[in-house]
């Protein structure tokens, strides 16, 4: 259980994951890349457990990227493959939990059957309460804001406060913007995630591979984020 410091009391309303380094966890145990995304279903299943415990509203979780159709066939496949299965895995227990499970992210590219199944977790789920699981699922910040561009052109007639309306027109339109994000892996960059919503978030960099992160890990990570001053371009 998560021990808070009485003068760190700020719990982060939304906090977002890049999980990084399922495939180089599995190369140091001598697996091929797959090995490294089925281990990763505990980081995960902690990771929700605690922002439940506390009270943390949104938790994002980037899935899988446009970029990852960059990858073998063979790798992009069994990804796909995967989190379908684990959405059904876990869904009775997501709604057991009062998790509200929301997608972002282009579904036009899945087949049929596995679009359904992240529509059926949506559905079964819509009417819970307690914390909100986004998945960003062949997301990229560059598509989001491209596609939110198409909107706007096609509904608006007139482009004064732009800036306060784009905002509207994002798969997150109903999302509040992350206050902190957490990749971890080692690597420190954005990797094409929220660019839009992550204009004054806090990041933390975490030297763990993915499937290797714990409550505690994330205990850290939000210690650190309570210790930050955030001014949002003030004093």
């Amino acid at each position: 259980m998560f021990e808070m410091n009485d003068k760190l009391k700020k719990i982060p309303n939304h906090i977002a994951i890049i999980m990084d380094g399922n495939g180089r966890w599995a190369r140091s145990k001598g697996k091929d890349r797959i090995y490294g995304h089925t281990n990763a279903k505990k980081a995960i299943r902690e990771s929700i457990e605690i922002c439940g415990e506390l009270k943390v509203q949104y938790l994002s979780l980037f899935t899988f990227s446009t970029e990852n159709w960059n990858r073998p066939s063979i790798e992009t496949k069994a990804l796909v493959r995967l989190i379908e299965k684990v959405m059904k895995e876990e869904l009775n227990d997501l709604i057991k939990n009062n998790i509200k499970i929301k997608v972002i992210g282009d579904l036009s590219k899945f087949s049929s059957t596995t679009k359904n199944t992240f529509l059926d977790g949506i559905s079964k789920t819509k009417n819970n309460t307690g914390l909100n699981l986004v998945l960003a699922i062949n997301y990229s910040g560059k598509w989001d804001i491209i596609n939110a561009i198409k909107e706007i052109k096609r509904k608006e007639n007139d482009f004064k406060k732009l800036e306060e309306k784009f905002q509207s027109y994002l798969s997150t339109n109903d999302i509040p913007d992350p206050e902190l994000i957490i990749r971890t892996g080692g690597e420190k960059r954005i990797s094409n995630f929220y660019l839009w919503q992550a204009s004054y978030s806090e990041f933390i960099f975490v030297n763990i591979f993915w499937p290797d992160f714990r409550k505690k890990d994330l205990n850290n990570a939000i210690f650190e984020f309570q210790k930050r001053k955030r001014r949002f371009g003030g004093l």
